[in-house]
């Protein structure tokens, strides 16, 4: 147990990821299938995990019941648009910072294809809110590869409270420059860069001006 647990505290296992099956951690760990079940019951009685009968079991988000973030109806604000995008800027930097330190090569690979697509998808013709959805995905895919589990965490329910927020902010700056501002590819292609290099303050730098300068655009159309 004291092994699950570290994996789940460390963000190897991440919140919302499916958990190893009882079969599979038996096999792997050499230990009886009654052992394992016990082990199993002593971590959903602690929260660590959320299983349903007849379906898999997950590991929980471990801030979800202690945050209580309302506000998500208040999206289309201007004031409260600044404040998640600053909010945003302080969260992202930290998560790249650590993802460069810590993502595996083959979640880099998988950034590297999804900032290829993110690039080609700007300029294509997609609705905003596939444009949100991919830029948000992006950054998702960094916060999960700095195997942070505080800010794994975090991210989630910040970004699922307030994506209208988010959403909000790219709607805007896309129909005054009826396409993504140059300066926002930049950003993307400076972050991943720097992710790809492992060069970490260069990663907490690039994410932090990239929310910056998206707040700056906000700010320039009121």
């Amino acid at each position: 147990m004291a092994e699950l647990k570290r994996q789940m505290l460390s963000g190897e296992i991440r919140p919302g990821e499916r958990m190893p099956s009882q079969r599979q951690l038996a096999q792997h760990y050499g230990l009886a299938r009654a052992t394992v079940r016990e082990v199993w019951f002593q971590l959903e009685a602690e929260g660590l995990i959320e299983s349903r009968h007849g379906a898999v079991s997950r590991c929980r988000n471990l801030l979800a019941c202690h945050l209580d973030m309302p506000l998500e109806g208040v999206g289309d604000n201007p004031d409260f648009q600044l404040q998640v995008l600053e909010a945003r800027a302080a969260l992202e930097g930290e998560a790249a910072y650590y993802a460069a330190l810590r993502a595996t090569d083959e979640e880099l690979v998988l950034l590297a294809r999804e900032h290829d697509q993110m690039q080609a998808r700007s300029n294509g013709g997609e609705t905003t809110l596939v444009k949100a959805k991919a830029d948000l995905r992006f950054h998702t895919m960094i916060a999960d590869a700095s195997h942070h589990m505080l800010i794994i965490s975090f991210s989630q329910i910040f970004y699922e409270r307030y994506f209208n927020a988010i959403y909000g902010v790219l709607n805007r700056t896309l129909i005054r420059h009826g396409r993504y501002p140059d300066g926002i590819r930049a950003q993307h292609a400076s972050i991943h860069q720097a992710l790809q290099q492992r060069d970490a303050d260069a990663a907490r730098t690039a994410a932090r001006e990239h929310i910056l300068y998206t707040r700056r655009q906000l700010v320039d159309v009121e």
